[in-house]
C-alpha cells in the first residue's frame, strides 16, 4: 500500500518478505518464554517425554502448521511476486477478510484457553495462515480469525497466531534474502536495513498492544478499521487517484529512483 498511497515504485515481494525478519525478531523477543517452554518441552517429547505437556504440543502444533504455507507458498510464487500485488486485490482482500473476521467474532466460542492448544489447532491456523499469501489478508489476522472459528480464547488465538509465525516468517525472509541478495544486499542493503528496523519497533508495539487487547476486548475495532481501509483503497483506484498496480523497481532504470 505505502508504494501505492505515495507514487513510489514497489520494492517487490521479496523486500516485503525480508523486513518482516525484524517482525520475528520482535515476536522473538517479546515471547522468549513462551518459546523456551516449547522448544524444552517438544525436545524432551521426541526423547520419550511427556507428550501433552503445553511445550510439546504447541511445538507440534507449530511444526505441522508451518507445512501449509511452505507448500502454497511455493506453489504461488509467481502469482505473489506479481499477480497479487494490485489494489484491486489488497482493498478486496481487506473487506473479505475484515468480515470474515467479523463472522468468527460472531460465531466463535472463544472458550478455550491458550493452555488447551492442540496439534489439531496448529494444522487448522496454519491452513488459514496460507491466506496471507494475498496481499491485504493480514497474516495474524487471518490466523486469529481461524483461531476463533477453533473455538480459542481471543488471546490464546493470537498468542499462537504469533508462534506460529516464527518458522513460516523466519523461512520465507531468510528464502527472499539468499534468492534477490544481489538487490537487496546490494544498491537496496539501507533501505532494507531501515525499513527491517522500523519493522522490529513496530512489531513490538503491535504485538504488546494486540496481546493486552485481545485480552479485554474484541476484534470489532479491526473489523471495521479493516473494511473501512479497504473501501478508501477501491475508492481511490476506481476514481484512478492511485495506479492499481504501481510501476517495480526493476522495471525503471535505477538512476530514476526516488
Amino acid at each position: 500500500l505505502p508504494p501505492t498511497l505515495f507514487g513510489w515504485r514497489d520494492p517487490g515481494s521479496g523486500f516485503t518478505a525480508v523486513i518482516q525478519l525484524g517482525t520475528i525478531a520482535a515476536v522473538l523477543l517479546y515471547f522468549w518464554r513462551d518459546l523456551l517452554q516449547t522448544a524444552r518441552e517438544w525436545t524432551r517429547s521426541l526423547a520419550g517425554g511427556d507428550r501433552q505437556a503445553l511445550g510439546a504440543r504447541v511445538g507440534w502444533a507449530i511444526l505441522i502448521g508451518s507445512i501449509p504455507i511452505v507448500i502454497a507458498g511455493l506453489l504461488l510464487e509467481k502469482q505473489i511476486d506479481a499477480t497479487f500485488r494490485t489494489a484491486w486485490i489488497v482493498g478486496g482482500a481487506l473487506i473479505f477478510f475484515g468480515l470474515l473476521m467479523g463472522v468468527a467474532e460472531k460465531v466463535g466460542q472463544h472458550a478455550r484457553p491458550y493452555e488447551q492448544v492442540s496439534l489439531k489447532d496448529g494444522l487448522w491456523m496454519g491452513l488459514w495462515q496460507c491466506l496471507a499469501l494475498i496481499p491485504g489478508s493480514s497474516r495474524s489476522g487471518s490466523t486469529i480469525t481461524g483461531g476463533l472459528f477453533g473455538g480459542l480464547e481471543r488471546a490464546a488465538a493470537a498468542r499462537l497466531s504469533f508462534l506460529l509465525s516464527v518458522p513460516a516468517v523466519l523461512g520465507s525472509g531468510v528464502y527472499k534474502l539468499y534468492k534477490e541478495r544481489s538487490e537487496l544486499l546490494g544498491a537496496g542493503l539501507t533501505p532494507t536495513v531501515v525499513a527491517t528496523l522500523a519493522a522490529f519497533v513496530s512489531g513490538w508495539f503491535a504485538i504488546d498492544f494486540l496481546m493486552k487487547f485481545l485480552r479485554e476486548r474484541s476484534t470489532w475495532l479491526f473489523v471495521w478499521y479493516r473494511v473501512a481501509l479497504g473501501i478508501l483503497v477501491l475508492g481511490l483506484a476506481f476514481m484512478g487517484a492511485i495506479p492499481a498496480t504501481p510501476p517495480m523497481m526493476s522495471d525503471v532504470p535505477t538512476q530514476t529512483a526516488p
